[in-house]
């Protein structure tokens, strides 16, 4: 469930369940008359619970200011937002700030779409994944100088140079000369230079289509349909890396892109 335990008057109101139900607020403006959004800074004061309350009111709920998991006021915010990957559910589910997330939301809105990242539970598990790889959308290239890849010709490093020039970068970070030339096939650009190289991790539209590629080409769509997080985990990380985190991204993003059970 997207909070763990209650928000509002007397709630236990802890900080990352307060701000995803301030990013819900907010994203029913219309419906509590908010001049002005709340700040999504998950500490929960008097506008926060007046709001929740209003909300209430509004969709004809009993007024206790009070947000329980899996209660009817939470399921009614959510239902409220705009459809598909909109900024209020992406920044729901990663639980960036919100100018970071509408960085990415769209492309990430309409290449999924294209690339048939298409029903709630492929759209779940691939925004949970790309969620964690990325940091919540903090890092779209890897920290690491990227000369622990030189010379390793099984990721088709062949020149000198290689290793830093074509380190990871994406939402799932694409590594090696070989990634890069398959992806900028794919895409139609040519990204073995440098420069073209840099921006898989600068352009935010080649960042999300590098992951795109990515868990595509590795067919990741039908282990989502299966809502098998642990062997997309190994299929990406190789390992159980991160495992937890990634369940945590999963459950939040079950629940904005409404997925059943």
């Amino acid at each position: 469930m997207c909070i763990a335990k209650s928000v509002g008057v007397g709630g236990v109101n802890s900080r990352p369940d307060v701000k995803l139900v301030q990013i819900l607020l907010n994203g029913n403006r219309d419906k509590i008359g908010l001049k002005q959004p709340l700040a999504e800074d998950g500490l929960f004061g008097k506008q926060s619970g007046e709001a929740i309350a209003n909300f209430q009111d509004a969709v004809g709920l009993k007024r206790t200011g009070l947000i329980v998991p899996k209660d009817a006021t939470l399921m009614k915010l959510r239902d409220g937002l705009e459809a598909g990957v909109s900024g209020d559910r992406l920044t729901g589910i990663i639980l960036s700030k919100r100018q970071t997330a509408e960085v990415y939301q769209p492309a990430l809105s309409s290449e999924m779409s294209k690339n048939e990242i298409n029903t709630p539970l492929r759209m779940a598990h691939f925004l949970a994944q790309i969620g964690h790889e990325s940091g919540a959308f903090r890092y779209s290239e890897e920290i690491a100088s990227g000369q622990a890849y030189e010379g390793r010709k099984d990721l088709g490093n062949i020149q000198p140079g290689d290793g830093k020039r074509f380190k990871g970068r994406g939402l799932i970070q694409l590594t090696g000369r070989r990634n890069y030339q398959d992806f900028g096939k794919f895409v139609g650009i040519n990204l073995l230079t440098d420069d073209g190289a840099r921006t898989v991790g600068t352009n935010s539209k080649l960042a999300v289509l590098a992951a795109i590629w990515f868990w595509n080409t590795r067919k990741l769509n039908a282990l989502a349909d299966a809502d098998d997080v642990i062997k997309i985990t190994k299929r990406i990380n190789g390992g159980t890396n991160g495992l937890q985190d990634r369940q945590s991204y999963l459950a939040r993003a079950k629940f904005f892109m409404g997925c059943k059970g």
